[in-house]
């Protein structure tokens, strides 16, 4: 039965801090949200506890619910801290340092004489071989030896491993012995997980496609057994709706599908951030934008031309490439967190961070180390507290760490340090906004910058003026943003596969490839209960010059010319050049999307002119200024002012700098635009 258009559905998003709810009424578009703190030791109880805030604040009852949206940081956190299962890697015999080996470069912040190799999700101790062997293009060149299959598995059971990946040599061009060997494991090690390669990524390059299966067979335990008890948990409320949870592909996929394939929500958050940030633009008529999504860690950075999300393969979880299709975007150790330290006589900051616990020191919580919050709170851009009055700030402890362990050690005064602390992780924010935008050939004054995230709003301006961008958009609840982009996100998954021979564009070929793959992807919708009406498929091929060791993402077309003029745009655009070599197709994409019915628009009653709520000291220019402070909930459609100025919501902060002119946009949104010359 396919996913009703109507009713209530309700999306959770759990950060290391805090969890957004958004409940929406999919008839009216009217959305409830809520905050509650985040519960490291049980993540499912803050969803739940955050789902009860907004069914109360709506005045509706759990039952009702027919869609329940999460975004999750499971397996992220699993793999950063090194805290997954304990799993095994089975491979073709001859090829057992795969991952060990991995490739050549290093960090490009490493230093080439001292970087060390971080230690491989599953250390060879524990990779076995079975003896097999399939050609490039397909070939059986060797049968598979069952009985060394057996001895791997009797091997499993003395390491006492939880999970086990099956990655084979040249696996994606013929699947039948990793699939031969999946059941024989299920025979042997009952309750098992089993993760074989070509379900995760069934793509040529062996260290990549070993690294995504192992990190697969790593994750889904945990994430599997944390679905289920959030499962549990809302049977328990006698919600029958369906789980979706979002992927690092920017769309939504059923709880069955996250069972065995956890690694595809890695960058789960992020992606949701990205989605909703789209939506909020689209609602004010915007379709190019920049968005800078910032919390108290990090800062997660990503360019959206003309309302288009787009994908990498070329992503990164921790120290590990994760070649899936992710949604394309850059992220740096800058936050509301980060904190400021003094090295060798420079003023540093981030990427460490002061974490949820104890935080800045403004949170009264302990923190003992300066960090960008307490920057904001020093200058006067933060209220005198947040969370509608739910978290009073310590201004004082504020002025005494940042005058302790920046000013003093400089010889700056207590603003002067606080002043310098934010250029500095502004200026870092300026790199990453300089590689979605400059370095892959775009303007960035033709964007918009959306920045949201708790501390986004404080940093729009001046990033704003950094990058040369005229205009900030603030959308109306940008601290839950993610939440939001739940909602909108459409079911999404890929569906790939290597050529035999990586070659000159053969439309027939790739046809017959495609048509297989449209299968699959059919298939798949149909498991996840999406209407025939609501299908699209979007095809990808994977291109490069021949002796190229990366490929270029093309829209697909039929026609071999075409295709080749497209891929030879998008290579000049990226990288500023073209070759005088044969143009080569690799790998064929299928995305395949459900379409979700997008409810009304909600329309921001009509203002009667802003009105400050109070003023505030602010330091600016070296002096000491008394500037306005409006609330969010107060402005309505057509109300105006101008910076300097900070607005006040719930879930966020906004900081209008001198010279900006604000206006309220029907969406709710706030349109900054710079009149400073």
């Amino acid at each position: 039965m396919p996913y009703p258009d109507e009713g209530l559905a309700v999306a959770v998003d759990i950060g290391g801090t805090f969890t957004d709810v958004a409940l929406q009424d999919r008839a009216s578009g009217k959305i409830w949200r809520a905050k509650t703190p985040s519960i490291a030791a049980d993540p499912s109880q803050a969803f739940l506890n955050g789902v009860g805030l907004a069914l109360k604040q709506a005045g509706k009852e759990a039952i009702e619910l027919d869609r329940v949206l999460h975004g999750t940081t499971v397996a992220t956190n699993m793999i950063l801290e090194d805290k997954g299962a304990k799993a095994a890697l089975i491979t073709t015999s001859g090829f057992r340092h795969v991952l060990a080996i991995g490739r050549q470069d290093i960090p490009r912040k490493a230093n080439l004489y001292t970087w060390v190799k971080p230690e491989r999700p599953v250390p060879a101790s524990r990779v076995l071989e079975v003896r097999e062997r399939v050609a490039a293009g397909g070939a059986v060149l060797e049968p598979l030896d069952e009985a060394s299959v057996r001895e791997a598995a009797a091997a499993c059971r003395r390491m006492d491993v939880t999970a086990v990946a099956v990655c084979l040599l040249h696996a994606y061009a013929n699947p039948v012995h990793e699939k031969r060997i999946a059941a024989i494991l299920g025979e042997e090690l009952p309750g098992i997980c089993i993760t074989i390669s070509t379900d995760v990524l069934p793509v040529a390059r062996e260290y990549e496609r070993t690294l995504a299966t192992a990190l697969n067979a790593v994750v889904t335990p945990g994430v599997a057994t944390y679905v289920e008890r959030l499962e549990t948990r809302l049977v328990s409320l006698m919600v029958d709706a369906p789980l979706l949870l979002m992927q690092s592909n920017g769309g939504v996929a059923g709880a069955s599908r996250i069972r065995s394939a956890a690694i595809t929500t890695a960058l789960s958050g992020p992606a949701a951030g990205v989605v909703g940030a789209r939506e909020a633009a689209a609602a004010s008529g915007i379709a190019d934008i920049i968005t800078v999504d910032i919390g108290g860690t990090s800062a997660d950075i990503c360019l959206i031309e003309k309302g288009r999300i787009g994908l990498t393969q070329l992503g990164q979880v921790g120290d590990w490439p994760l070649p899936l299709p992710m949604v394309d975007m850059v992220t740096i150790g800058a936050g509301g967190g980060s904190i400021a330290t003094i090295k060798d006589g420079a003023l540093v900051v981030g990427p460490e961070s002061a974490g949820a616990v104890p935080g800045p020191a403004a949170y009264g919580r302990g923190g003992e180390r300066a960090t960008v919050t307490d920057a904001h709170v020093v200058l006067g851009h933060l209220p005198s507290s947040l969370l509608d009055g739910g978290m009073a700030l310590d201004a004082e402890a504020s002025r005494r760490v940042i005058r302790d362990t920046v000013a003093l050690p400089l010889g700056l005064s207590i603003e002067a340090a606080a002043a310098g602390i934010l250029a500095i992780v502004d200026n870092n924010m300026m790199g990453a906004l300089r590689i979605v935008s400059v370095e892959r050939g775009h303007n960035p004054a033709d964007f918009v910058l959306v920045p949201f995230g708790g501390a986004g709003p404080l940093h729009g301006c001046a990033l704003a003026r950094l990058l040369g961008v005229k205009r900030v958009m603030i959308p109306a609840a940008p601290g839950v943003l993610c939440a939001d982009g739940l909602l909108a996100a459409d079911i999404k998954s890929e569906f790939s596969r290597t050529l035999p021979r990586a070659g000159l564009i053969d439309i027939p070929v790739a046809k017959a490839v495609f048509a297989e793959l449209d299968v699959q992807a059919d298939a798949w919708l149909t498991s996840e209960r999406v209407g025939t009406d609501r299908r699209a498929f979007n095809r990808t091929a994977l291109m490069r010059y021949r002796g190229q060791g990366g490929e270029v993402p093309t829209p697909w077309v039929d026609d071999a010319s075409a295709l080749e003029n497209a891929f030879v745009a998008q290579h000049k655009a990226l990288y500023g050049f073209t070759l005088e070599a044969p143009v080569e197709c690799v790998t064929l994409r299928v995305e395949a999307v459900g379409k979700v019915a997008q409810p009304p628009r909600q329309s921001l009653r009509r203002g009667t002119g802003a009105k400050p709520v109070a003023f505030q000291p602010m330091y600016l220019s070296n002096q000491v200024v008394d500037v306005p402070v409006y609330a969010r909930t107060a402005l309505g459609f057509g109300d105006g002012f101008t910076g300097p100025a900070v607005v006040t919501q719930l879930d966020a902060t906004t900081l209008v700098h001198p010279g900006w002119q604000v206006e309220v946009d029907l969406s709710g949104a706030l349109i900054m635009t710079d009149t400073n010359d």
